[in-house]
């Protein structure tokens, strides 16, 4: 990822976090030997935190930035 934005660089220590949970919970700390059901589940892990993170301050940003906006009466 080139130049990640404040929101991208949050999203992937999320995605990080995620898929080291995983690993703790796994046992394991060696991405080489995780079987194949075990890595596909981690990569899903980090996409899915990064997503899911990325989707959520997305979110708030929207409603931060509508709650700035002036509404107009008509």
């Amino acid at each position: 990822m080139i130049d990640p934005t404040p929101n991208e660089r949050a999203a992937l220590a999320h995605g990080g976090a995620m898929a080291g949970e995983y690993l703790d919970c796994l046992g394991k700390t060696d991405l080489a030997l995780l079987d194949i059901e075990e890595w596909r589940t981690f990569v899903e892990v980090v996409v899915t935190g990064y997503c899911d993170h990325l989707r959520t301050l997305a979110e708030r940003d929207r409603d931060r930035l509508d709650g700035m906006t002036e509404q107009v009466p008509f």
